[in-house]
């Protein structure tokens, strides 16, 4: 891990709204290819600290490198570096699934031929060629899930943020999905993700756990286990998050 290109680094983030504190001193690196789960209940403060990294929002003080560029002083820069993938379904149910492409193709400033491109090899992949010019909102939700995963990648990030990717499909699309994320990270992307199944933490390389606005712990799913007497990741959350003995 050490030797790894660091593609996050994240040192003393502090992010208030009044005198409420979001992030408290959150202090954290991820590298590049890893898959990393960012846990924590709800009001935990993981939401805020995405849309900081994605350069949606500034930190009130705090260093915060993603992709190797300053979030807080070139925040339209690191837009064009990373993809997103919100909780809540991100594509247009109302265009259908190449119209879908091509518009975020050329959100992310790709060329008309490298949209037609790489718009087949996805299609292609994931079965779905018959499929172009279907309206999204036919379509089921774990192949919506997949298909936003898919645009999230067009333009090939370093980096891609889900926010709760699989909720609400069923375990075989979950799994499905997973494999997709495996691959992208086999291929050198970091994918940082949040999730509310705790044995979809097991999946992630490392896992950070947050409660109230601070990183309470942060390794490998296995030696979280061990260092918290705990079968499961499960466990380990209901003892961190919700101070369950």
């Amino acid at each position: 891990m050490n030797n790894r290109e660091k593609i996050i680094e994240v040192e003393n983030l502090v992010k208030k709204f009044g005198d409420f504190e979001a992030n408290k001193n959150l202090t954290f690196d991820v590298c590049r290819g890893e898959i990393f789960g960012f846990l924590g209940a709800n009001g935990a403060g993981k939401t805020t600290t995405i849309k900081i990294l994605c350069g949606l929002s500034k930190p009130s003080s705090g260093s915060v490198q993603v992709a190797g560029i300053n979030v807080n002083k070139h925040p339209e820069a690191v837009k064009k570096r990373i993809g997103y993938m919100s909780q809540f379904f991100s594509l247009y149910s109302d265009m259908t699934v190449k119209e879908n492409f091509r518009f975020y193709g050329g959100v992310y400033g790709l060329g008309k031929k490298e949209i037609r491109d790489r718009t087949l090899f996805y299609l292609d992949k994931l079965n779905m060629r018959s499929y172009e010019n279907m309206l999204l909102r036919n379509i089921p939700l774990g192949w919506k899930q997949k298909l936003a995963f898919s645009v999230a990648s067009l333009h090939r990030p370093d980096i891609i943020f889900l926010d709760e990717p699989t909720g609400g499909v069923d375990p075989i699309t979950r799994r499905q999905f997973w494999e997709m994320i495996y691959e992208a990270s086999d291929n050198g992307t970091t994918v940082f993700v949040t999730t509310h199944y705790m044995d979809e933490a097991e999946y992630c390389e490392r896992v950070s756990i947050m409660s109230e606005g601070e990183i309470k712990a942060l390794g490998r799913p296995r030696d979280l286990k061990t260092d918290y007497q705990a079968d499961n990741m499960n466990d380990v959350f209901l003892k961190i998050a919700r101070n369950v003995e």
